[in-house]
């Protein structure tokens, strides 16, 4: 063909969270079918950093902008690139796409098609269809008479040849395609009559599909492995296959749901009455307040949350609540019921990440830029089990707009480690506790203290911002969070956007860092938790970076709640420490002297945080502000709860709605808005004396 040319040039192509859009230099081999690139045209006579087989992929334009477009491979390795304007998008989709076309063919040519099973639909959702007009006695999942040929029995199946591959990618397309007929067959169905769109054999079929597309993508996986093991050798002991991310593109296929509006109720307790007759927020007083950490207590609550187990006696609720939702829909708009609610703010649960505030302070007192990153690491790793509350599958509240929270620990000097030698606190949490409890009788001097705030700067999309400061030790750490909540079919995912930032002014070093994602797993029948992702942290001083990975559950083999990591110098590319364990048990630590250390978080001391009591805390204080919901919650009251939880919602409807039509702006209290992000308004390097910095240890 005329338009079958090499082209070459420079594309933004998208890392990470972290690392971003970066330039790199593209080329289209159209005889070889392949897309490679390079870190720029110099470099073009080297190995590329990165190739794509074309044939049986997808390329598709986005629709978040006219410059960004993606590579799906028949691999499952996807490309995010972005050109300079719209033509150029348009010149490289068309050249990728017509190259992409041709070697797909030419392997379907080549390799005669598999016998393949097929997928039919009675109905495609035609008034007129013989199925819609079905008798009560047929059952819900006849009615769409889902069905498959048999191979015949006693033949052996011929393995499969690499290129047949995109046979079965074909066929899978199609499937995809009549899974969307068939969600839509179940929607355009009525809301009353024998058979509805709220019927629960009908929601059941509606999950099952979709997860079943998750799980046949993971099987194509898992096929093309095999493959490449076939050609290379089979697979090391010990390899497992892990489930993957759905492929599916089904969210550009449906529309989110609106939220979900309530009529008013009569008669409301004074409690509800007084959550919805707060004043606008923006009338309250926006001016930052200094908490006096002098008028905080000891936390005494103890809200231990058991898990959900087995949701049976909920399964109408979810089953409802799944006949709102589509494959890679937003849940922000989304009302999530009562029965699965932490008896805290998502404010309060960043605070939770703090319960480790010895740990912290000890980040600053390492020697070199080694021992600090190391530290820094294994303060970060020992975080999530205190915030997450181990793997407990429950939610804390979604914070209202103007939500705050604030506490502080107080740390006794001599449990804080000195040097890289020291090792964790060896009292129990009960030791702790008493130790913590001593602390009211001590001078100001035996103690450091550690502040903490958190605000919900946004409502759409939902953003957090957190920040805390230990003065007597010149350190601080904001960060600033989207909570992106998608679901998945059987499971939820939570992505958490955004960045933080570790200051140690006595160094003068900042560590970036992300968090990772968490999953909602088996929302049908048992559901548990599970991090997963890869995050990074990175001092742009020193040079030492940390790469952190949480291994989501794999397809076979392997562990729950996997995570390994290493600490390396960026300039010699050396390896100083690994880390590898479960987040929410044992971790093991190994330094590159060949000492290792092990941490069994389970039993590491939490210092408990010290609040103000409610009658002290303003209106929009997190406990203040849920404490009806807390206390039905604690009475096992749920519809209390949800009534209660609902007037807070209501209210903050009607607040949004009046600032739109008033066109009055959201004012924050205590975070200013600083390009995509948000920054506490007054941190410990603006409001610290000059410190004098330090030169960059070396080791």
């Amino acid at each position: 063909s005329d338009h079958m040319e090499n082209i070459c040039g420079y594309l933004m192509k998208y890392t990470n969270l972290v690392t971003g859009w970066q330039y790199r230099f593209f080329v289209l081999n159209n005889d070889a079918g392949l897309l490679e690139y390079f870190v720029n045209e110099q470099s073009r006579h080297l190995k590329p950093r990165g190739t794509l087989q074309l044939a049986g992929a997808v390329i598709s334009p986005s629709d978040e902008d006219s410059h960004t477009f993606t590579v799906n491979a028949a691999s499952g390795e996807q490309y995010k690139l972005r050109a300079t304007d719209a033509k150029e998008r348009q010149h490289w989709v068309s050249r990728l796409q017509i190259c992409t076309q041709h070697h797909t063919e030419a392997i379907g040519k080549n390799n005669p098609p598999l016998k393949s099973r097929s997928f039919s639909l009675a109905s495609q959702g035609s008034a007129n269809s013989p199925g819609v007009q079905r008798r009560p006695s047929q059952n819900a999942v006849s009615f769409f008479n889902v069905g498959h040929h048999r191979l015949p029995t006693g033949k052996r199946v011929p393995i499969m040849q690499p290129d047949h591959l995109v046979d079965v990618r074909e066929m899978m397309s199609q499937a995809e395609g009549q899974q969307r007929d068939l969600i839509r067959s179940i929607e355009c169905l009525p809301v009353s009559g024998h058979l509805t769109s709220l019927d629960q054999d009908l929601l059941m079929l509606k999950a099952t599909s979709m997860a079943t597309m998750n799980c046949l993508n993971d099987c194509f996986h898992i096929l093309q492995l095999q493959h490449a093991s076939q050609q290379k050798g089979s697979l090391p002991a010990g390899t497992t296959i892990s489930w993957l991310e759905p492929k599916i593109s089904l969210a550009n296929n449906f529309k989110n749901g609106a939220a979900q509006n309530f009529p008013a109720e009569i008669n409301k307790p004074a409690s509800v009455r007084e959550e919805q007759s707060i004043a606008e927020p923006c009338q309250l007083t926006r001016e930052p307040e200094e908490i006096n950490p002098d008028e905080e207590l000891e936390d005494i609550c103890d809200d231990k949350e058991d898990d959900l187990g087995a949701v049976e006696e909920q399964r109408s609720v979810i089953l409802h609540l799944l006949s709102q939702l589509k494959l890679g829909m937003d849940l922000t708009r989304v009302v999530l019921p009562t029965f699965i609610l932490e008896k805290r703010s998502l404010l309060e649960m960043y605070a939770d990440f703090m319960s480790h505030p010895d740990l912290f302070i000890a980040i600053t007192n390492g020697t070199t830029p080694e021992e600090r990153m190391i530290r820094f690491v294994e303060y970060y790793l020992t975080s999530f089990h205190e915030g997450r509350k181990g793997a407990i599958a429950k939610k804390p509240y979604n914070p209202i707009i103007g939500e705050t929270f604030h506490c502080s620990w107080r740390i006794p000097k001599t449990e804080v480690a000195a040097d890289a030698g020291s090792n964790y606190s060896a009292h129990s949490p009960s030791e702790q506790v008493i130790l913590s409890r001593d602390l009211e009788g001590q001078t100001e001097l035996d103690y450091y203290t550690v502040k903490f705030v958190a605000e919900q700067v946004s409502h759409h999309p939902p953003v957090s911002g957190f920040y805390a400061e230990c003065v007597e030790r010149k350190m601080c750490v904001s960060a600033h969070v989207w909570t992106k909540s998608k679901f998945l079919g059987m499971s939820i995912g939570v992505t958490m956007v955004g960045e933080g930032l570790l200051s140690l002014l006595e160094h003068g070093e900042e560590y970036t860092f992300s968090l990772p994602c968490a999953y909602a797993r088996s929302i049908l029948t048992v559901p548990w938790v599970e991090l997963g992702g890869k995050v990074n942290i990175n001092c742009a001083k020193t040079g030492y970076s940390a790469s952190i990975n949480f291994h989501t559950k794999p397809f076979y083999g392997g562990k729950l709640h996997r995570v390994t990591g290493e600490v390396k110098q960026n300039t010699t590319n050396t390896v100083v420490c690994r880390v590898q364990g479960e987040w929410n048990s044992m971790l093991e630590f190994t330094y590159s002297n060949g000492e290792t250390k092990n941490v069994d978080l389970t039993k590491l001391s939490v210092t408990r945080k010290r609040v103000r009591p409610l009658e002290k805390q303003g209106p929009f204080e997190s406990r203040r502000l849920w404490q009806h919901v807390t206390e039905s919650l604690r009475d096992g009251d749920i519809d209390k709860a949800t009534e209660h939880k609902r007037a807070l919602e209501e209210r903050q409807r009607n607040e949004e709605r009046l600032r739109a039509e008033t066109e009055t702006p959201w004012c924050t209290k205590y975070f200013l808005k600083e390009g995509d992000g948000w920054a506490y308004h007054k941190p410990l390097w603006k409001t610290a004396p000059a410190v004098q910095t330090q030169q960059t240890d070396t080791n």
